[in-house]
């Protein structure tokens, strides 16, 4: 079982995302975006880190340049899962720090598999 840190600004998106992951075995913890996610980073660090790219205040991309800023979450491993479909978003993204970029709709096996894949 792995702690899974998921930012993401959309509800029905953190309850849907939520109930795929608890039901492969994670512990989830919620943040609606960048900022309350270093917020509670500061109590408990994760195991990964799932984020939307595109949220109020701190955007996807910004959590990811701060977490590889910094010497204790540089190597922590971040899945973004966007609407953001674009090749250039993708290679953005992937530039930014994003370790595996989902783009949404997507389907609940490829949430569980890029979270397996990615904790190995």
């Amino acid at each position: 079982m792995a702690t899974i840190l998921l930012v993401e600004d959309t509800a029905s998106m953190r309850e849907l995302l939520t109930q795929y992951l608890q039901e492969a075995g994670h512990l989830i913890i919620e943040a609606r975006n960048g900022q309350e996610a270093l917020k509670k980073m500061e109590v408990t660090t994760p195991d990964l880190v799932i984020t939307d790219i595109v949220m109020p205040g701190m955007s996807g991309l910004e959590l990811c340049r701060h977490l590889r800023k910094n010497p204790t979450t540089q190597t922590l491993p971040v899945v973004a899962c966007t609407s953001k479909n674009q090749d250039l978003d993708r290679l953005w993204g992937m530039k930014q720090g994003i370790d595996v970029y989902i783009t949404k709709p997507f389907k609940r096996e490829d949430i569980v598999q890029a979270v397996a894949s990615t904790l190995g």
